[in-house]
């Protein structure tokens, strides 16, 4: 058992180890929920050591807080955002639902290092580092900082790379003319750029939504304090102290509109997640159209070659797998499963409080850090070796009946569909078949059959 020391809250004596920066309160967190072993997301620490930071500055600035305080607590809060004190946050995510645990248990960590920069007198957990504040706004404002940071800095511009690599993807092979599916179907042809610059252009739409959830994230509930009234802070608090969040995220943040909404519901957030489950559905459906067109190499479509990156198989020799796309796929996934926690845990604002916000901040955290990695890795270890095998595209083409679908406008759909027909029963080309039936001359042919003009709008031969 380690050292222990004798600590007191409102209920009573609590034992605490003895090295320990923690009071009370998070010791009683700690003995109420040994439940998973999984503790508050790095990011969302970050947020807490910024935003109490962030307040004794505003509260020195209202002359609230003599300015040895503010210093004090100011340089421990940072501590708290760099990491350094990661060790002393011990809470499960899974804990009172307002994350009351968590706020305290930054409270009584800050309020310990403050008084030993302070080397005098004493700083109050509640008084002084919590002042002008309530878990109640603290925690939902850290859950809007955490995330716009992270959406910001870490997710958009990956998201910004694999967009430009797809593009780029888009523009290299735009002389690869090969067969469009639906239905998993042939069907007309399509170019492979066009296929490329449509999951470029599914990236971009996905970083346009993430932009508009931002502007939600930006609104914070600070200022609130218990139920969204703003009793016991300062009127002016909540417009400072968000203005040195501002200074230090370089995100816009702003006070929110309505303090009730903000406390009470969790809109934005399950707003903003509903954009990352959009962006996981289309990184799904990417990864997998890659999947698909690169199965083979002898059996399945193989109109793209990936890289080799690592053996596929412990009994096939040689065999080599999607694994990045495979990877991403579970990483999507993964968020899919998460949007649903987020949705269940936002119908719970009961009245002036929602009671499940610790662990919609762990889901909003997680999803937006594995999609994040998974698009780096998917770029880096996938995407730029991509390579189109022309000749295949080109044999599979010619076998494509759906080409009969540019005779429309000479033979008619029901004598062009006789054609495709044939064509497929025979395992012979649309322009094979044409002549074999005698339709048109060779000239009208090269006319109407020009694949090229296919993959663009118009109609053949006009």
């Amino acid at each position: 058992m380690p050292s222990m020391r004798t600590e007191r809250d409102s209920l009573g004596i609590v034992l605490v180890p003895k090295d320990a920066l923690y009071a009370a309160q998070t010791q009683r967190a700690v003995d109420n929920f040994p439940i998973s072993g999984e503790r508050m997301p790095r990011g969302f620490i970050a947020a807490l050591g910024a935003i109490k930071a962030a307040a004794a500055k505003a509260n020195g600035e209202l002359g609230l807080l003599g300015a040895d305080k503010v210093d004090a607590i100011a340089k421990a809060a940072t501590q708290v955002a760099s990491g350094s004190l990661d060790n002393q946050f011990p809470i499960d995510v899974y804990q009172t639902g307002s994350g009351t645990s968590t706020n305290m248990n930054a409270n009584e960590v800050i309020a310990t290092m403050a008084s030993r920069v302070l080397g005098k007198g004493h700083v109050h957990p509640n008084d002084d580092v919590n002042m002008c504040q309530s878990s109640n706004d603290v925690i939902p404002t850290a859950m809007h900082v955490s995330a716009a940071v992270a959406i910001t800095t870490d997710l958009i511009p990956a998201l910004t790379t694999l967009r430009d690599g797809l593009q780029a993807k888009s523009v290299e092979f735009d002389d690869v003319v090969k067969s469009g599916r639906t239905h998993l179907m042939d069907a007309t042809p399509v170019r492979l750029g066009q296929e490329f610059g449509g999951y470029a252009q599914q990236i971009d739409s996905g970083i346009r939504r993430l932009r508009m959830a931002l502007d939600e994230l930006a609104e914070l509930a600070l200022g609130g304090t218990a139920t969204g009234s703003g009793i016991n802070r300062h009127p002016d608090f909540p417009r400072r102290a968000i203005a040195h969040l501002r200074t230090h995220t370089g995100v816009p943040f702003r006070e929110a509109t309505n303090h009730f909404e903000a406390q009470s519901a969790k809109d934005g957030i399950l707003m903003a997640h509903g954009a990352l489950n959009v962006l996981a559905v289309s990184l799904l459906k990417i990864a997998n159209d890659i999947r698909y067109l690169s199965a083979g190499p002898t059996s399945g479509i193989a109109e793209i070659r990936l890289p080799a990156v690592q053996p596929g198989s412990s009994i096939m020799p040689g065999k080599v797998n999607p694994v990045l796309s495979e990877a991403m796929m579970m990483a999507c996934a993964r968020v899919m499963g998460n949007h649903t926690t987020i949705t269940v845990c936002g119908q719970h604002g009961n009245l002036e409080l929602n009671v499940m916000m610790p662990v919609m901040a762990q889901a909003m955290l997680q999803s937006i850090s594995i999609l994040a990695g998974a698009c780096r890795a998917f770029h880096d270890r996938c995407l730029t070796g991509i390579e189109a095998d022309r000749k295949q595209c080109r044999t599979l083409l010619e076998l494509n009946p759906s080409i009969a679908t540019a005779l429309n406008a000479a033979l008619g759909y029901d004598r062009a569909s006789e054609v495709a027909k044939t064509a497929a029963r025979t395992s012979m080309s649309v322009r094979e078949t044409v002549r074999t039936m005698g339709l048109l001359t060779d000239q009208e042919l090269d006319k109407y059959l020009d694949v090229r003009r296919m993959t663009e709008p118009g109609i053949p031969s006009a």
